[in-house]
């Protein structure tokens, strides 16, 4: 599974970083391979009440190893301590996990009790039928601490509001569920995801787990491995290291029977048909060299489209912060960093609000390129753009936020919207219309169409706009038109990541030829067996300042205060964590 940096349309190709942790060798790869086939059965038959004391013991240690767990993080990407960077690292690590553990939970509590996991409220069907259910806010403390917000999980169709809940947590309706083993292949960007790929083939699909590191990120494996501590001593779990000959051997392993794998398209395509030209044939013929079932995610040029309305300076500078702070999030290194900003060609505030994002680019601090290949991958982006935008230091060991705007929609080769840059690189473009309702039409088109991917995008629109019915149906037709597997209103779809009641995947349907984002969702703690999508919505500005927002150094305080909370929710702990949201 060896990558190359190619000129390709997809996701990025990622050059094999260098090894922090030996790999392990294929004998003792085979011999935890052989210690989860052991006991894959007695996994799937296991009480649930067990379940619910593992996974309260997982959740316990995640806490205890969050300050190493950050530390390692921060030294690792050559981030700042003591700023909003480290409180980053909190939000998207321990928190996120340990907010994941708890909504599992609660799930399992409800299995047992209720057979499925009950909604906080009652789903609906939409006038053309399709169920929608609400997820979040999922408890009272959700709603306190994040006011304005909500999300909705649709569901496929076929699922009806009479069948939901048999098509609910599939793995709990069998009466003898048989035990599989599942290999995850983790992704090195954000530490929470080989985590939470983890739980959600454990503890929603009902499979041992090994869990085999990604390079970039295998410094966290030894914390992985004491976090998930109880479920490796009972045989359930095991954690290796490893690059592409590693996940070669381990994909094609007899004792492997299914593969979640966050990664590229190009990794997807290694798995299933191999490299170089025996796998490009292959794929030609769709002739597959592996048949196991596989889900991923596999990345995507994530849009954002901007409505026009009646911004003020203030709405202009606070989503050019907003939009900056998905850019520069990770130092650019997120499946959800806005890559394509589409705007109304003749908007009189278009302009504007890129000046609001370069505003906000020059504000935040260069973030090292700790992700193998960025500085090539810029180099080939701008060799398309070379007059783009670049703020910040530049030359060897460097990525500047790079902005190429203003680009030409109809150019079927702009390398903007069919390659995703994975460093710290965005674009814009205008589309023509003759109204605000048509440029919606047009921008879900050119979304849908014209973009990569079928993963994130975003929608940011002014509540006056909204008093507008044309407008208010257009953006309504947009969060049913959109073919994404998360979109948010007025946010980061990578929200929709953090908050893991929604699910998070690629809208399905791709064929594996052709697999652009994958297939397959996670996170989804309600256990929905056929979603289709998630939509978050939120208020278009917020107070006090999103603690998401890179320029927000009190995300330090709250990151821990929230990883704390989400273990154990308390009126107790509530004021803390609303203090330091507002002061730090």
């Amino acid at each position: 599974m060896t990558e190359t940096v190619v000129e390709s349309h997809g996701s990025a190709a990622i050059p094999e970083a260098a090894h922090r942790i030996e790999p392990t060798s294929q004998s003792k790869l085979d011999e935890a391979l052989a210690i989860l086939e052991d006991h894959k059965q007695e996994w799937a038959a296991l009480d649930i009440d067990e379940r619910i004391d593992l996974l309260e013991q997982v959740r316990d240690r995640a806490v205890e190893v969050s300050e190493r767990w950050v530390q390692s993080s921060v030294e690792a990407k050559g981030m700042t301590f003591g700023n909003a960077e480290e409180g980053e690292e909190w939000l998207v690590g321990p928190s996120a996990v340990v907010s994941n553990i708890a909504r599992l939970i609660t799930s399992l509590r409800d299995i047992r009790d209720y057979e499925v996991p009950q909604l906080p409220k009652p789903a609906y069907a939409r006038a053309d039928g399709q169920v929608v259910a609400p997820v979040f806010p999922a408890n009272g403390f959700d709603g306190l601490l994040f006011q304005g917000f909500s999300a909705e999980v649709w569901m496929q169709r076929g699922v009806t509001l009479a069948n939901l809940s048999e098509n609910q947590a599939a793995f709990y309706r069998e009466p003898s569920p048989k035990g599989r083993l599942a290999l995850v292949l983790g992704a090195g960007n954000v530490s929470s995801i080989g985590p939470m790929d983890t739980l959600y083939k454990m503890f929603v699909e009902g499979q041992v787990v090994l869990l085999k590191m990604n390079p970039v990120n295998e410094y966290l494996g030894p914390l992985v491995d004491e976090m998930f501590e109880p479920l490796r001593t009972r045989g359930y779990f095991r954690v290796v290291y490893g690059g592409a000959t590693e996940g070669e051997y381990l994909c094609m392993h007899r004792l492997v029977e299914e593969i979640h794998v966050t990664g590229s398209d190009k990794t997807h395509d290694a798995i299933v048909y191999g490299v170089g030209e025996d796998g490009a044939r292959r794929k030609a013929a769709d002739d597959a060299r592996n048949e196991k079932r596989l889900t991923c995610e596999l990345g995507n040029v994530s849009p954002v489209i901007v409505v026009p309305g009646p911004w003020s300076q203030s709405d202009l500078d606070f989503h050019g912060m907003n939009l900056a702070s998905t850019v520069v999030d990770n130092a650019g290194f997120n499946c959800t960093a806005t890559r394509v900003i589409v705007q109304h060609e003749s908007w009189k505030q278009r302009d504007a609000l890129l000046d609001a994002l370069r505003n906000a680019f020059r504000k935040v601090a260069d973030r090292k390129p700790y992700y193998p290949g960025a500085e090539e991958r810029q180099q080939k982006f701008l060799r398309h753009h070379p007059n783009a935008d670049q703020i910040g230091a530049k030359g060897p060991g460097h990525v500047p936020w790079t902005l190429m705007h203003h680009l030409d929609p109809n150019d079927r080769d702009e390398i903007c919207f069919n390659t995703e840059s994975w460093c710290a690189q965005t674009s814009e473009v205008g589309l023509p219309a003759s109204s605000v309702a048509e440029f919606i039409d047009r921008a879900v088109e050119f979304c849908n169409e014209r973009v990569w991917g079928t993963l994130a995008c975003s929608i940011i629109v002014h509540p006056k706009s909204l008093k507008d019915p044309a407008v208010a149906e257009a953006v309504e037709r947009a969060v049913a038109n959109l073919r994404y597997g998360a979109i948010a209103v007025n946010h980061w779809s990578g929200l929709v990541y953090g908050l893991v009641t929604p699910t998070w995947g690629a809208f399905p349907g791709h064929p594996r030829a052709d697999i652009r984002s994958g297939q397959g969702v996670v996170h989804n703690t309600f256990m929905f067996d056929r979603p289709q999508k998630s939509v978050l919505r939120g208020p278009f500005r917020m107070f006090p300042r999103p603690s998401w927002f890179v320029d927000n150094d009190r995300a330090l305080a709250v990151g821990p205060r929230l990883t704390y909370f989400n273990a154990d929710p308390s009126l107790a702990r509530l004021p803390g964590l609303l203090w330091a949201s507002l002061f730090g």
